[in-house]
């Protein structure tokens, strides 16, 4: 099922030069890039994006920490997107992710694990949102679809 999913290139990833190499893996991947924007969240917008974390002892950080710097916000689109970037991801806590996914090969702490994934299609319509108004996301069609889809 083709379906669209929100990434987040937190920060860390933007301070330490990673967004064309994860970018460049969503791409390989075989996922479409429909929408980007390179922006700095304000911190209403970071309340809402983590609303369900509210209450939490690590929420005050974490706002914090997502409002510190520029982030890379993007929509994707490819069969089962959602899980394919959940499992590019990997295990939140980077000492748990797999090697070959983006937080396993790139990342050391939790608190600085690089990127952001919708967990499900209706997070991903809640957050796709929350960042890109109608207009900014782009319906285009792909000649290397043939390749990779039957």
């Amino acid at each position: 099922m083709i379906e669209r999913t929100f990434v987040l290139l937190k920060p860390d990833a933007v301070q330490r030069g990673l967004m064309g190499e994860i970018v460049g893996r969503l791409e390989g991947k075989g996922l479409k890039p429909v929408a980007m924007k390179f922006m700095r969240i304000p911190k209403e917008l970071a309340e809402r994006h983590y609303a369900e974390h509210k209450g939490k002892s690590f929420f005050s950080g974490l706002i914090e920490y997502i409002t510190s710097g520029p982030v890379l916000c993007m929509v994707w689109e490819g069969e089962n997107a959602v899980a394919s970037v959940r499992t590019m991801m990997g295990k939140t806590n980077p000492q748990d992710a797999a090697p070959g996914t983006i937080r396993g090969d790139l990342c050391q702490q939790t608190g600085r694990n690089a990127v952001h994934g919708s967990d499900s299609v209706e997070s991903a319509r809640r957050e796709i949102g929350n960042f890109f108004n109608d207009y900014e996301i782009q319906e285009w069609k792909r000649s290397v679809d043939p390749w990779l889809f039957e």
